[in-house]
């Protein structure tokens, strides 16, 4: 982890950049495919939602929450990404499902810049990057 100043323009500006964020997207769909089937599976999509704790904390601190509510949670956002409802993610749903979260994100962090901590492998880390390299050049 590492702890980032960005914006919404950073994070606009990687989606835009569509080799950037679609090389992004690719290797994430990727690692998420552990059966290399080329489809997301609910549950291989699950590990990943879990693993974002969208719930089990409050401010930073772990609480319970009803496990009924939790899977509903899981279960809506597997299907945001499901676009034909065929019960498996494609990498263009993927794909294209990201980009409207990483735009929605953007728009809701507007253009002030803020600190954030990353996790090092994080699509925004990524975007962080990708915006150092292109200052830095």
């Amino acid at each position: 982890m590492s702890v980032e100043i960005l914006d919404g323009a950073t994070i606009v500006n990687f989606v835009e950049d569509e080799e950037a964020f679609g090389n992004s997207v690719c290797n994430w769909f990727a690692h998420l495919d552990t059966d290399n089937d080329g489809l997301l599976s609910y549950e291989e999509m699950l590990k990943e939602l879990q693993s974002l704790r969208v719930l089990e904390t409050h401010f930073g601190i772990d609480v319970e929450p009803d496990p009924e509510e939790l899977a509903h949670v899981y279960e809506s956002l597997f299907t945001q990404f499901d676009h034909n409802l065929n019960g498996t993610v494609d990498l263009e749903e993927f794909k294209k499902e990201t980009k409207q979260m990483m735009l929605a994100m953007a728009d809701g962090m507007g253009f002030l810049p803020i600190q954030m901590v990353l996790e090092e492998d994080s699509i925004l880390k990524k975007a962080v990057e990708r915006e150092s390299h292109i200052v830095a050049a």
